[in-house]
């Protein structure tokens, strides 16, 4: 079987160009490539441009209605070496805290919180990293 390696993860929203540029201000990613095309397509990547995360409005399907998911469900999850002091900081940018922080069994340390736009956003400190 041939080896895959994952390039990116698509969401349809409501703005992309707003929930871009709050990414970008509040996370570090940048934009990679911003489309001009009716989707308004940006795709976004981390400071090391391992992933991209590719945010769009296209109205062939309707945009999630990501608030009413439970975070379980579908959550973009960032490492964070201080997941309460960067919780905090994003809750004064208009993050709203879903679920506290809390060890996991494996010890790790997470919260929930949602974006401004209602999608679920996970921050993670790993006790044993788990990429490179």
């Amino acid at each position: 079987m041939p080896a895959f390696r994952l390039e990116h993860l698509a969401l349809n929203v409501v703005d992309p160009e707003r929930t871009a540029a709050w990414y970008v201000e509040h996370f570090g990613l940048r934009v990679v490539r911003a489309g001009r095309d009716i989707a308004r397509t940006t795709f976004l990547t981390t400071g090391d441009g391992a992933v991209l995360i590719e945010l769009y409005n296209n109205n062939t399907a309707p945009v999630p209605a990501y608030a009413l998911k439970h975070p379980l469900e579908l959550h973009l999850a960032f490492c964070s070496d201080d997941p309460q002091a960067d919780a905090e900081r994003l809750l004064k940018v208009g993050a709203v805290l879903s679920e506290p922080v809390k060890t996991t069994a494996a010890g790790d340390e997470v919260v929930m919180l949602r974006d401004p736009f209602g999608l679920a956003l996970q921050l993670v400190k790993r006790a044993k990293p788990m990429l490179g």
